[in-house]
C-alpha cells in the first residue's frame, strides 16, 4: 500500500503545553508530514522539541501585534483555519482543542482528530472566561456572547469534517458525545517520564508543597492559596504566571512563595522534592498530576475529570498515588492537606512512579499509530 500523503494541523504555537507535547510526538512518527497552524511565534528552544519544524501558517501570523495579541482575532478563527488547502494529502492529523479540526477536507481525505476538548471557551466555562475579562455584562458581554454563540455552532458544524475522533480521556470522549453526538476512542497523552524521574535523595523535612500551571481561572489557584493561608505552619510553591496571578497573590499569605514560569528542569527539581502536588482544576487530562507521580510525588487532587483516570486515591486500596477531596473550596482543600499528612502508612514514591509510567510517550506512540493505521487502511480499502 502507498503510504499516504500527510498533512498535521495544530492550533497555535506560543506557549509549551500538553498539546504541544503531543504535537511533537505526532511529528516523530510522520517524519515527511507537512505542519500547519493559525500562527507560529515559537523561539529556537521550543522549535527543537519539535524536530526544528518551521510551520505553515495562516494569515493571522501577519496581522500587525498579533505576536501578543492573536487570540484577541478569535472571531476570525474559523475563517483563518478553513482557508489552509489541503487537497493534496491523503491523511489529515488534527491536533485539537479549538479550531484545528475545522480544517477543510474532501470526501477522499480521512480526518483523524486528536482532541483535547470541544471548545471550552464556548461550551461549558464560559462565564469563567468572560468574567475575568469584564465582558459579563453590558453592551460588551452582549457582543462577546453572540461572538460564541457563532463559534459554538461552527463548533458543532465543522465537527462533521472529522471521519474519527481520538479523545485524550474518557472524560472528553464524554463530552465528545454530548457535544457533537459522536463517539471517540481514547489515548491518553504522552508524559515523558524519562525527563521526569524520582529524584536520588531525600525529600527535605517537612517539606514544601507545589502548585504549577498558567494563572488561568479555572485552574482555580486562587483557592490552593486560599488553602495554605490557613495553614499557615505549611510552606506552598506557586509556579506559573498569567491573568490571574495579581487575584492569586491577593489570596495568599506569607508562606506562600511565587516563583514565576520556570524552565522545565527547575520545574521538574521542584516536582521531586515537593511532599506533594496539589491540584484544583477540573482538566480533561492534567498533565502535570501525572509528571508529579512519575518524579514519586503523590497528588492532592479535586476528584473530577481527567485526574480520576491517573491517580490511584487512597481510598481505592494499595498502590494509592494520591488524595481526592470533593468540593472545590479552599476549605475542602486545606482538609485534604491535613487527612493526607494524617495517614499512617503515607503514599510511596515507587507507587506513584509505576502509576505514571502507565502514560509513557512510547505507549502513546503505540496506541495512536495503531489507531490511525487501522482507520487509513480500512478508509483506503473503501476508497480504492
Amino acid at each position: 500500500m502507498t503510504p499516504p500523503r500527510v498533512a498535521v494541523v495544530h492550533d497555535w504555537l506560543d506557549t509549551w503545553g500538553g498539546g504541544e507535547n503531543v504535537l511533537a510526538e505526532i511529528l516523530l512518527m510522520y517524519p515527511h508530514a507537512d505542519l500547519y497552524t493559525l500562527v507560529d511565534f515559537f523561539s529556537d528552544d521550543r522549535r527543537r522539541r519539535i524536530g526544528g519544524r518551521i510551520a505553515r501558517t495562516s494569515f493571522l501570523q501577519h496581522v500587525p501585534g498579533a505576536r501578543n495579541h492573536f487570540r484577541k482575532l478569535l472571531p476570525l478563527f474559523p475563517r483563518a483555519i478553513e482557508a489552509f488547502d489541503l487537497r493534496g494529502y491523503d491523511l489529515i492529523l488534527s491536533s485539537s482543542h479549538a479550531v484545528a479540526k475545522g480544517v477543510r477536507t474532501t470526501l477522499t481525505q480521512l480526518h483523524v482528530c486528536y482532541c483535547y476538548t470541544p471548545m471550552r471557551y464556548v461550551w461549558d466555562l464560559r462565564e469563567e472566561y468572560l468574567g475575568p475579562h469584564g465582558l459579563s455584562t453590558g453592551l460588551r458581554g452582549m457582543v462577546a456572547r453572540r461572538v460564541l454563540d457563532h463559534l459554538r455552532d461552527w463548533d458543532r458544524a465543522s465537527s462533521s469534517r472529522v471521519n474519527q475522533f481520538i479523545a485524550i480521556s474518557q472524560f472528553v470522549r464524554g463530552r465528545i458525545a454530548r457535544t457533537y453526538g459522536r463517539d471517540a476512542s481514547v489515548v491518553y497523552p504522552p508524559v515523558d517520564t524519562d525527563f521526569y524521574v524520582p529524584t536520588d535523595g531525600q525529600k527535605p523535612s517537612p517539606g514544601y508543597y507545589l502548585t504549577a500551571s498558567r494563572h488561568v481561572p479555572y485552574k482555580r489557584i486562587d483557592l490552593i492559596a486560599a488553602a495554605f493561608r490557613a495553614l499557615p505552619d505549611r510552606r506552598l510553591i506557586i509556579a506559573g504566571t498569567g491573568p490571574e496571578t495579581a487575584r492569586i497573590r491577593a489570596a495568599a499569605g506569607s508562606n506562600v512563595e511565587f516563583v514565576g514560569e520556570v524552565p522545565r528542569e527547575r520545574l521538574r527539581e521542584l516536582l521531586q522534592h515537593a511532599r506533594a502536588f496539589v491540584f484544583a482544576a477540573e482538566e480533561d487530562f492534567g498533565i502535570l498530576p501525572v509528571e508529579a507521580q512519575a518524579c514519586g510525588t503523590p497528588v492532592i487532587a479535586l476528584r473530577r475529570g481527567g485526574v480520576v483516570e491517573t491517580i490511584r486515591g487512597i481510598d481505592d486500596g494499595v498502590g494509592a498515588t494520591g488524595m481526592f477531596y470533593e468540593e472545590q473550596t479552599a476549605a475542602a482543600i486545606t482538609a485534604a492537606v491535613i487527612a493526607f499528612e494524617a495517614q499512617p502508612a503515607g503514599i510511596a514514591a515507587q507507587d506513584c512512579r509505576a502509576q505514571a509510567l502507565l502514560f509513557a510517550a512510547a505507549r502513546f506512540r503505540e496506541q495512536y499509530a495503531a489507531l490511525v493505521d487501522a482507520h487509513w487502511r480500512a478508509f483506503a480499502a473503501v476508497r480504492r
